[in-house]
């Protein structure tokens, strides 16, 4: 068996977002932001793209958008690229899917809880260790939650997470392998194969039940990620060699600089030195430039 890769949009969306993904994406997100408890009985696959209603703004696009039983919307998002202002864009999404719930005369009473789940093939935050982020409204000092707590954002940092296959214990950390590593199994593992949500995520994943144009289309989209990646990782070898190459050669005009300051002291301790028994301490370190301390220091040493 061959699998598509989850980490690309094409797939990820056909594999948490299709209209046979229900049953998938309950698990998913029971397992991930309810931390393995059933939390979620049911909910509704939305179309993911949020068009603008305000002149001006800017669209939103979103991998899978989900919208719960209890009216809690989910935004979800595979993210592969660490771009710039990536944290702005997963806040501005949020904050968008969050306002504009309301219609004309609607009160605010109306707006339900928004939580925006990403996933990120690169790290987010390198000071932390944990793979998992949650982050709410708290107030500065002491923590407290802000009454109407209702955005929060949750990270998954797939490189961080490093488990083998053997090492799997919770739903949390199946899926997180799943999205990890199916792109490199050829068959469904056995820890896998009894939990009937994530079998069917493999079989949506299984490469033979594409047709043509669907393998064509991801294929393209794989070539596009490599080569972006490729980019980027050029891009920081310039900057290494250029950075190395500046770092040289200010290291060599500091040695150059080091060396003169080195041999003009020795030059004037060598003048300083014939002129001990012909000056006083003060006539020698006017004419040598040396402070009378390190006239001293020679005249002592001559004493020895």
């Amino acid at each position: 068996m061959e699998f598509i890769n989850p980490k690309t949009d094409y797939a990820f969306k056909k594999i948490f977002g299709s209209a046979q993904s229900k049953d998938i994406l309950i698990s998913f997100l029971n397992a991930l932001v309810y931390d393995n408890t059933p939390t979620i009985a049911d909910l509704e696959i939305l179309n993911p793209n949020l068009p603008p209603r305000v002149e001006g703004l800017k669209d939103t696009y979103l991998d899978v958008k989900a919208k719960l039983n209890d009216g809690t919307l989910v935004i979800i998002e595979m993210q592969v690229l660490n771009v710039q202002s990536f944290g702005k864009r997963v806040l501005f999404n949020a904050a968008k899917t969050y306002a504009f719930q309301l219609k004309k005369s609607e009160g605010y009473r109306m707006l339900k809880p928004v939580i925006a789940l990403t996933l990120t093939d690169f790290e987010m935050f390198p000071d932390r260790e944990a793979f998992l982020a949650r982050f709410v409204y708290r107030e500065k000092n002491d923590g407290t939650a802000y009454p109407e707590n209702e955005i929060e954002l949750v990270f998954i940092e797939l490189p961080k997470f490093t488990k083998d296959l053997d090492q799997l214990q919770t739903l949390t950390d199946k899926w997180i392998y799943f999205i990890k590593s199916a792109r490199s199994l050829t068959e469904i593992p056995a820890t896998m194969e009894d939990d009937p949500e994530l079998h069917h995520a493999f079989e949506i994943a299984n490469q033979t039940n594409l047709t043509p144009e669907e393998r064509e289309d991801l294929d393209r989209q794989e070539m596009f990620i490599h080569d972006q990646q490729g980019a980027v990782n050029l891009g920081i070898e310039q900057g290494r060699v250029q950075g190395l190459a500046q770092g040289l050669e200010q290291g060599l005009e500091q040695g150059l600089e080091e060396g003169r300051v080195e041999g003009q002291q020795a030059a004037q301790c060598e003048i300083a030195q014939k002129l001990l028994n012909q000056l006083d301490d003060a006539a020698i370190s006017a004419t040598t430039g040396l402070s009378l301390a390190e006239v001293q220091q020679l005249r002592d040493a001559q004493a020895d």
